[in-house]
């Protein structure tokens, strides 16, 4: 049962999602909790049972464990292909460490340190260990890059994989690739890689007229299945995304007015907005765009739960383009300037909309496991923390869901999914 965690993802050279960790609410430092039986029961009982499977998709999922859970509990439904067991405290000399670590790796587990100092290989568990972690942004502060150069060829030579931790740029990924390092934990693929001023491309046009029509109050679906029957890959996308699982399960949609007669106006606004937001970026690593998704589901659920109008889908819009700096490479001032949006969704983006910027706090807490943030906007926004949890999840898994539907066809997506 995993109700209450926050996942961030960890990238590869190529911005293509290696692995989420999972950071656990109710356990110390975000490790795996130790419910108590009757705690456990309550959560099981109350709130929705995720999987793995539903948190991280068919990612690999890092998961801390306490010295006492690999020792006397460690959970037998995990399955080692799709688990890394990273240690909370590695330099722990506990009784039964080392012989748990044994076993945990003959029943077929990866594991994982985190190793700030890179002082790993002077413990007795360092042979056993696959992965080592280490937190480049402390470095950087204190001059110890250096250090870390001169020992990762060792780690190296001893087939351990390391991974980058804390890397909040696009210049901080680079350097990191030029230490040596494998992988990357941090939002740097959320940054623009060069803040400039530039046209969007006229073979982008097309989506610049569909952002406009899903903001609008009046939705004319004729202007809009013009605009989509221009383009065969909008049009082929479209009815993906409507004849996608997750979105509907029993009808096959088979034309833009077929769709809007089944969903309605306000679902089909929300999948134009999907559409461009997914063509416009077509050359950006797909979890900027999975991220979008959650955030829109998110924002969306959370305007619901509020009682606010959702014609034409606002926080929906909001949470869809709250990181189009990134995904174009411009200040969010230059691109409202350039994307003819409805003045709301605007405004929102421009951080003039006290309400959604509460949203945008919350998802922050959430996507970086800032569970004080969460409390604080819980209490904003008068909804009970385990619901905002609940909410959270719902739209991971729907993210999930709409990922899967786009990087099955967009070739650089794909690549990098």
């Amino acid at each position: 049962m995993f109700a209450f965690i926050a996942r961030q993802p960890i990238l590869d050279k190529e911005k293509s999602v290696f692995a989420y960790e999972l950071l656990f609410r109710d356990g110390k430092g975000g490790a795996y909790p130790e419910h108590q039986e009757e705690k456990s029961k309550f959560i099981a009982d109350n709130f929705h049972p995720l999987g793995l499977d539903d948190i991280s998709g068919e990612k690999t999922s890092f998961i801390t464990f306490s010295t006492d859970t690999l020792v006397s509990r460690f959970p037998t439904n995990l399955n080692p292909d799709s688990v890394v067991v990273e240690l909370a405290n590695p330099a722990d000399t506990s009784n039964g460490l080392f012989e748990a670590c044994q076993h945990i790796k003959q029943m077929g587990f990866k594991l994982a340190i985190d190793d700030p100092m890179m002082i790993g290989a002077e413990h007795d568990i360092f042979p056993l260990i696959d992965i080592v972690k280490v937190d480049v942004s402390k470095a950087r502060f204190d001059n110890r890059l250096e250090n870390i150069e001169k020992h990762i060829p060792r780690y190296h030579d001893e087939n351990k994989k390391l991974v980058a931790e804390q890397v909040d740029s696009q210049d901080h990924f680079t350097t990191c690739i030029d230490l040596g390092f494998d992988f990357f934990q941090g939002y740097f693929f959320c940054q623009p890689e060069a803040r400039i001023l530039r046209q969007l491309p006229a073979s982008k046009m097309n989506i610049v007229d569909l952002m406009a029509e899903s903001g609008k109050v009046n939705f004319d679906i004729d202007r809009t299945t013009q605009i989509i029957e221009r383009d065969a890959t909008l049009s082929f996308l479209l009815l993906k995304f409507i004849n996608n699982p997750t979105i509907n399960k029993r009808y096959k949609i088979t034309s833009l007015k077929h769709a809007l007669n089944y969903m309605g106006e306000v679902e089909i606004k929300k999948f134009i907005a999907l559409l461009s937001l997914t063509h416009i970026a077509d050359d950006k690593p797909l979890e900027i765009i999975h991220m979008s998704l959650v955030r829109a589901k998110f924002f969306d659920l959370l305007a619901e739960r509020r009682g606010f109008k959702n014609n034409p889908p606002i926080a929906f819009l909001v949470g869809l383009f709250s990181l189009l700096e990134g995904l174009l490479d411009q200040s969010m001032s230059d691109i409202v300037k350039q994307l003819p949006l409805a003045d709301d969704v605007n405004n929102a983006l421009l951080g003039k909309n006290a309400e959604l910027n509460n949203y945008s706090a919350l998802v922050r807490g959430f996507e970086s496991a800032i569970w004080m943030n969460v409390i604080k906007q819980a209490k904003l926004l008068d909804i009970d923390q385990k619901q905002l949890h609940m909410l959270y999840n719902q739209a991971i898994v729907w993210g999930n869901g709409i990922r899967s539907a786009i990087s099955t066809h967009f070739p650089t997506a794909s690549a990098q999914g």
